[in-house]
């Protein structure tokens, strides 16, 4: 599998994009609304899970990679996530630092959310997110997302979720092509 962007691509993670994928997971910065920072062993599990998804799926958290040099700068994709009780389809992403601010997750996110709804039977996608992470959100937003529930999770702290339907992007579709 193999999604392409104007400067992204996006394919399924191996076991050899460990170096690049621990970059990101076991930064403290980019991991501070995660429950924890990722050590070795978790950033080959993610990896592992990963690809377990893509046999049981057809989809997971895939490697996002620049088009241009073919560097690996974080995960963009599509996980069942129990979210406040009821697992539902989730667009997660991760980008390395120095990578931020720069459209990549938003970018990787419209082209997984445009993926899902050709590929899959999903009418809803969300993305969910600590209360204290205001930038997840606005990238949910700006994929087209808008918010629908808060609750308290398993460590007593607030989760936002955001969501957009296929009829919601159906219809924004025929508005930016008309």
């Amino acid at each position: 599998m193999k999604i392409e962007t104007e400067r992204l691509l996006l394919r399924e993670m191996t076991a050899e994009d460990f170096d690049a994928l621990y970059k990101v997971l076991a930064d403290s910065d980019i991991m501070r609304h995660y429950p924890y920072t990722f050590d070795k062993a978790r950033v080959r599990g993610w990896i592992s899970r990963n690809i377990e998804r893509y046999k049981i799926f057809g989809f997971g958290l895939w490697a996002v990679c620049l088009k241009e040099s073919g560097e690996m700068i974080g995960d963009c994709g599509l996980t069942m996530q129990n979210i406040n009780g009821i697992i539902k389809p989730e667009i997660g992403y991760h980008i390395r630092a120095d990578k931020q601010r720069n459209g990549y997750a938003h970018e990787a996110a419209v082209a997984v959310r445009d993926w899902t709804f050709a590929n899959t039977p999903f009418n809803m996608i969300y993305s969910y997110m600590k209360s204290t992470n205001a930038p997840s959100a606005k990238c949910a937003e700006s994929w087209g997302c808008h918010f629908v529930e808060e609750f308290a999770d398993d460590i007593n702290e607030r989760t936002l979720v955001y969501a957009i339907s296929r009829e919601n992007q159906q219809i924004r579709n025929k508005y930016n092509d008309g």
